[in-house]
């Protein structure tokens, strides 16, 4: 049995939400710049060119990426052999929430009710998914999600007798509809199968997968290029203003589901899918 003292948690997701919202993933890197080799599109080179120079900007002098710094999604794989002391664990991932945006003065986006709409002033909660793995280790991944690409996300219940061209025109549904709102070229996850809500996680939890990576499952990884393609046949482009490169990467989740459903689920993230990941 290991022993993990809850301050170590909150220490270390402070740190990933400053490094999330200030630089891009290495992943992130490298599909954005097979984007700027492969836009076809003047303007769309144009626009390209003007985010990787506030991305340039960003880094160096320790500004945002984005104005919007996200809601803070917490994924969290705890191995079963890990012993957490001191504080509680979710209140310890809070504070790690809060003081990142707080110390690192990054925006607070977070409402306390829905409807009354108060801000918490802090950007906490999180939201936080758990997992229990076999292991001693903790992995922490932070995605903070900003809302201009979220509330471009979409849940299809399908039948099972769409298969896998109904996916497909699911998808390129949701695409078509965000048009330039998600913030393009943007980053396409995708969720398959369990219930209601289990594909929203999926497809969530595919925007923290690396852009550059493919499915091991050989449909999958088809699946995943054949979208890509078709998305950047659409022409919405860099910015939403034309062009061959509207999407960076199309990352595909499946589980299994009801023999009387095909649930489907498509999460949108801006050309910056801010991610990190760290094993404590």
């Amino acid at each position: 049995m290991r022993n993990v003292d809850s301050s170590e948690i909150t220490k270390n997701i402070k740190e990933m939400c400053i490094e999330a919202n200030h630089f891009l993933a290495p992943d992130m890197e490298r599909v954005f710049k097979k984007a700027k080799e492969n836009e076809e599109s003047k303007l769309g080179c144009q626009i390209l060119e003007q985010l990787d120079e506030n991305l340039k900007i960003a880094a160096e002098d320790m500004i945002p990426i984005c104005q919007d710094t996200g809601m803070a999604v917490v994924f969290i794989e705890i191995g079963q052999d890990v012993h957490i002391e001191g504080e509680n664990l979710e209140d310890a991932i809070n504070e790690g929430v809060r003081q990142g945006y707080v110390d690192g003065y990054l925006r607070k986006s977070v409402v306390s009710d829905p409807i009354i709409r108060e801000n918490t002033k802090d950007n906490t909660p999180a939201v936080i998914h758990y997992s229990i793995v076999p292991g001693e280790n903790i992995k922490i991944t932070v995605a903070p999600k900003g809302f201009g690409s979220e509330n471009m996300s979409k849940v299809f219940m399908l039948k099972p007798a769409d298969g896998i061209e109904g996916v497909k025109d699911a998808v390129l549904t949701a695409v078509k509809e965000a048009g330039p709102n998600a913030c393009p070229p943007m980053v396409v996850g995708v969720g398959i199968g369990g219930t209601f809500e289990k594909c929203a996680i999926l497809a969530k939890k595919a925007l923290a997968r690396p852009a550059d990576s493919n499915s091991e499952i050989p449909y999958v990884k088809e699946l995943e290029e054949e979208l890509l393609t078709k998305i950047n046949k659409l022409g919405i482009g860099p910015g939403g203003l034309g062009g061959t490169q509207t999407a960076l990467s199309v990352n595909v989740e499946t589980y299994p589901t009801h023999i009387a459903g095909l649930p489907v689920a498509i999460n949108i993230c801006c050309h910056v899918n801010r991610h990190i990941s760290r094993t404590l």
